[in-house]
C-alpha cells in the first residue's frame, strides 16, 4: 500500500459489511464510511476545494470525524484540526496560520466560531454539524447529501500531505506538524504492528480525535480491517461497561485515565477478558498504577513513547511488563522501551556525539513516520529536523541494552491528564495583567491528573494582585486546562548565571516547601 485510498478500497472488499465506527447507537460499515468519506470530497470540490487545500474541525468525539479524516486520506485533501479545548484567541491563531478554505464546527462552538468569522478572511465555507445551523453556515448533513458517492477524480500521491496538527511550541505559538499520506500510512501499520492488533479486531477510544495518538490507534486498527469504537469523552464506568458488552480487544489510555479504571470499586463485576492490549502514552506512569494494572490485567500493557512530530518512538511490550522477574526487569518498567523495526535512536550531548551507557543526553529519533516540516515555521523546522533525525527535545538515557529512560523534557512542558502544556503560554498569558512584573510556571504532582501548573509571580512596585484574580484574569486567553491551579508570589526568583529563572532551584524549593508544611 502506498496511500490510504489503497487501504480503503481494500477494506471496501474485506470488511464491507463489518463496522469501521461505532459511535453511541450508530454503526458505519466499512462501505458506508467510504461511500460518506466520497460524498463529502465530492460536495468539497463542487464549493471548489482543490487538491491539498486545508479543511479543518472543530469538534469533540463524535463519528463525523471519521468521514473528515477519511475524505482526507483518500481524495488529497489535508486535514488541519483545532483542539476545541482552547480559548477563542488560540483558536484564531491556528486558523489563520494553516488557512482552510473551510471549516467544519460542531453546533456548541456557534458562538464562538461566529465572534472569530470577521478575522478569518481565507475561509470560504463554514460548515455546522448540527441544528440549528446559523444562517451564515451550512449545514453538516446538507453538503454530505449533496455529494456524490463516486468520489472526485484525485488521486494522492505518497508525498502528499494528509494532515496537519498543531501543538503547542516552547514559545508559545502552536506549531502545525505536517504529516504525509506515506509517514501516516506508516505509522498506522507501527501501530498495528507493536500493539500486536489482529485483523477484523477492535478498539475502544475517548482520547481527543484531533491528537495523533487517537488518530494513529484508529488508523492502525483500520490497517486491519477492524472496527474502532469512539466515546465523546472518557469516562471509567462507560469504558468498563463498553468492554465488558462489545468485547473490546483494545484500549488507549493516558495514565490518569488507567487510574480511574482501577480505582472503580466494582471493577471486578466487569468481564474484561476480551482485552489482549491496553496501550498507555502521553504521561509517565507511577510503579504503584503499574503493578495494580498489572494485577488485574495481566501482562496486556503496552508503553509508547511518542511525539507528534516523529510518530512512535519506542515501545515497552506486553510480555516485558512482568512482576515476576527480578529487580533488573522491575526496573525495565520504568522505561519506555527500545527501538523496534520502524525507527531509530540516538541519545546525543550538546556536540552531537552519543552518550556512553546512563548518561544522559537528548533523544533523537529516525523514522519514516516523522513529519515532512513545520509548517509556515522553517526555523522550527530547521532546529527540530536535521539530517533525517527529529530532535525531541526530551533528555533521556539508554542503559545497556538501550532501553530508553525520561530523565526530564527540554522542552518546557508539563503533562496535565495527557495534555501537553507549554510553560511559556501559560507565563504569557499571566504576565499581560498589568500588577505583574516576573512570572515563572512550573508542573507540580497531582494525584488526579499527574501534573497540574503551578505560578510564581512578582508584582510592581506599586500593584497588588490576587491569586484569584490572575487566575481569573487567565480565563478567555488560554485553554481552560492550561491555567493556574494554584500562584504564589515572592520577591525574586533564583536566577541562572545568565539571569535567568533557575526553575530546577525554584521547583525544588517549592517541594522543600510543600514538605515542611
Amino acid at each position: 500500500m502506498k496511500t490510504f485510498r489503497d487501504m480503503w478500497e481494500l477494506n471496501r472488499r474485506r470488511s464491507r459489511d463489518l463496522p469501521a465506527v461505532v459511535f453511541g447507537e450508530r454503526r458505519i460499515s466499512h462501505s458506508e464510511l467510504v461511500n460518506r468519506a466520497s460524498r463529502l470530497a465530492s460536495a468539497l470540490s463542487a464549493l471548489g476545494l482543490k487538491h491539498q487545500d486545508r479543511v479543518s474541525l472543530l469538534s469533540t468525539n463524535r463519528a463525523e470525524w471519521f468521514d473528515y479524516y477519511t475524505a482526507a486520506e483518500m481524495f488529497g485533501f489535508v486535514a488541519a484540526t483545532v483542539n476545541f479545548r482552547l480559548a477563542a484567541p488560540e483558536i484564531l491563531y491556528i486558523l489563520n496560520d494553516c488557512r482552510p478554505a473551510v471549516l467544519i464546527f460542531e453546533g456548541q462552538y456557534t458562538e464562538t466560531v461566529a465572534s472569530l468569522r470577521s478575522q478569518l478572511p481565507d475561509i470560504r465555507h463554514f460548515v455546522c454539524l448540527d441544528e440549528p445551523c446559523p444562517d451564515w453556515a451550512l449545514h453538516y448533513a446538507e453538503l454530505l447529501a449533496s455529494g456524490d458517492s463516486g468520489g472526485i477524480p484525485v488521486h494522492p500521491s505518497p508525498s502528499d500531505l494528509v494532515r496537519l496538527l498543531y501543538t503547542s511550541g516552547t514559545t508559545g505559538k502552536p506549531k502545525g506538524v505536517a504529516r504525509s499520506q506515506s509517514a501516516d500510512l506508516i505509522a498506522a501499520q507501527a501501530a498495528y504492528t507493536n500493539m500486536a492488533f489482529k485483523p477484523l479486531s477492535s478498539c475502544l477510544l475517548s482520547m481527543p480525535m484531533f491528537h495523533l495518538g487517537g488518530q494513529v490507534i484508529a488508523a492502525g486498527m483500520h490497517w486491519g480491517g477492524g472496527t474502532v469504537h469512539l466515546h465523546s469523552t472518557f469516562n471509567p464506568v462507560a469504558t468498563l461497561r463498553a468492554i465488558d458488552k462489545e468485547e473490546i480487544e483494545m484500549t488507549l489510555m493516558a495514565p490518569v485515565m488507567l487510574q480511574q479504571i482501577l480505582d472503580v470499586p466494582d471493577i471486578g463485576s466487569y468481564d474484561l477478558s476480551s482485552l489482549s492490549c491496553i496501550c498507555y502514552s502521553a504521561a509517565p506512569i507511577g510503579l504503584p498504577v503499574l503493578k495494580r494494572a498489572l494485577r488485574i490485567f495481566g501482562p496486556i500493557l503496552v508503553q509508547v513513547y511518542a511525539q507528534t512530530e516523529s510518530g512512535q518512538g519506542t515501545a515497552l511490550y506486553a510480555c516485558q511488563h512482568r512482576l515476576d522477574e527480578g529487580a533488573h526487569h522491575m526496573r525495565r518498567l520504568s522505561s519506555v522501551g527500545g527501538e523496534n523495526q520502524f525507527v531509530q535512536l540516538r541519545v546525543v550531548d550538546p556536540a552531537g556525539q552519543d552518550c556512553p551507557v546512563d548518561t544522559p543526553g537528548e533523544i533523537l529519533i529516525k523514522s519514516d513516520a516523522a513529519m515532512s516540516y513545520y509548517w509556515n515555521n522553517p526555523a522550527a523546522t530547521a532546529e527540530t529536523l536535521r539530517n533525517g533525525w527529529i530532535f525531541t527535545g526530551d533528555i533521556g538515557k539508554f542503559d545497556e541494552d538501550r532501553f530508553l529512560y525520561l530523565v526530564d523534557r527540554k522542552k518546557d512542558v508539563i503533562i496535565s491528564g495527557g495534555e501537553n502544556i507549554y510553560c511559556r503560554e501559560v507565563e504569557e498569558a499571566i504576565i499581560s495583567h498589568e500588577a505583574v512584573r516576573e512570572v515563572a510556571v512550573f508542573g507540580v504532582a497531582d494525584e488526579k491528573w499527574g501534573e497540574s501548573v503551578k505560578a510564581i509571580v512578582i508584582l510592581k512596585d506599586g500593584y497588588s494582585a490576587s491569586e484569584r484574580e490572575l487566575i481569573g484574569h487567565c480565563v478567555g486567553v488560554i485553554a481552560k486546562y492550561k491555567i493556574p491551579k494554584t500562584v504564589e508570589f515572592t520577591d525574586d526568583f533564583p536566577r541562572l548565571p545568565s539571569g535567568k529563572v533557575h526553575k530546577v532551584a525554584l521547583r525544588e524549593m517549592y517541594a522543600r516547601q510543600r514538605n515542611v508544611s
